[in-house]
């Protein structure tokens, strides 16, 4: 063995060597990474929207492991969704209960969106609850250049509200109704008529219809105790829900939107933030429509980590 090629073993030995050290040395990054690495076991059952789903049959318990370890490597959404529920469901969860929707009916709407207001699919679908032009004007959402009301947080949660009471005086379950939100409607029906099934958990579907509804069960999981699945958060790392000052109503056409957010004490673009479904510089209303736009607060903009309350305390270490 030439003198070259010994040292060249014995450097390859003693870098294998450090490597095995510093993955036991119990630093941060290395309990992390173990951490990281527990998946979730697959449970016997869970119970969402007061319905029981029982993982009692392989392929049903195979599905929902696939999602169990895509959600705990995918950190990135993982650690997003989380920081911004803190901000987005106590929103949306009144809503819900106004409209008499199941509460985890808010795990569909993280699914969709990553709880990210602005979201846009690659097919045009935006919003939170990612309705895609022709079905938000169906269940009632103005949509134009203008205005946008998918991303208007309480309308397009009502219209999803309505849709979701269609789909289930259709189907009766709302693993099926999640389906048809995903896929469609008419896809949905069409599919259990020609497979002779009354459950979209029991079709043969698209790879994301079919990854889908198990996707919300594992969001239901996460949310319930992300530290499950390596996650731990403290309050000040969540996004914090900041209301608005105050809600000025409007019956006419505003001509500078600029010149409006200035008059009430912001940006223009702090006001948009605020109401993202304002999409020019200007409110056409010549039908004297009435708009309500929120005027956030500024001081609460201002980042206060004792101010930033936790919405769920099982989301937090502390």
């Amino acid at each position: 063995m030439t003198t070259l090629r010994l040292l060249t073993l014995i450097s390859f030995a003693l870098a294998v060597t450090g490597l095995s050290a510093q993955r036991n040395t119990g630093t941060p990054q290395g309990q992390y990474i173990q951490q990281a690495g527990q998946i979730p076991s697959v449970p016997d059952y869970i119970v969402f929207a007061g319905e029981t789903i029982r993982f009692d049959r392989a392929d049903l318990r195979e599905r929902l492991d696939r999602e169990l370890i895509a959600f705990t490597y995918s950190h990135t959404n993982s650690i997003l969704m989380l920081k911004r529920a803190n901000r987005i469901f106590p929103q949306v969860e009144p809503i819900l209960k106004a409209c008499g929707i199941p509460d985890d009916l808010k795990y569909l709407m993280a699914i969709e969106s990553n709880l990210d207001p602005l979201a846009v699919s690659s097919a045009g679908a935006a919003g939170l609850w990612q309705f895609t032009q022709s079905t938000g004007k169906l269940y009632g959402l103005e949509i134009n250049s203008n205005v946008d009301e998918r991303y208007n947080t309480e309308k397009a949660t009502i219209a999803a509200c309505n849709y979701l009471k269609s789909s289930l005086s259709k189907y009766g379950d709302w693993l099926t109704v999640a389906a048809s939100y995903n896929a469609g409607q008419g896809a949905i029906s069409t599919r259990l008529n020609n497979q002779r099934q009354t459950k979209a958990t029991d079709l043969v579907l698209a790879a994301e219809t079919s990854r889908y509804m198990f996707r919300i069960l594992v969001a239901k999981m996460m949310f319930e105790n992300p530290q499950l699945f390596g996650f731990r958060l403290k309050s000040e790392e969540l996004y914090p829900y900041i209301p608005a000052k105050e809600t000025v109503s409007v019956t006419e056409t505003i001509s500078d939107l600029v010149q409006f957010a200035e008059d009430h004490g912001v940006s223009y673009a702090q006001l948009r933030e605020a109401n993202p479904w304002l999409r020019e510089l200007t409110l056409k209303d010549s039908s004297h429509k009435e708009y309500f736009i929120d005027i956030p607060d500024v001081k609460g903009l201002h980042y206060n980590p004792r101010r930033t309350v936790a919405h769920n305390p099982r989301w937090v270490t502390e």
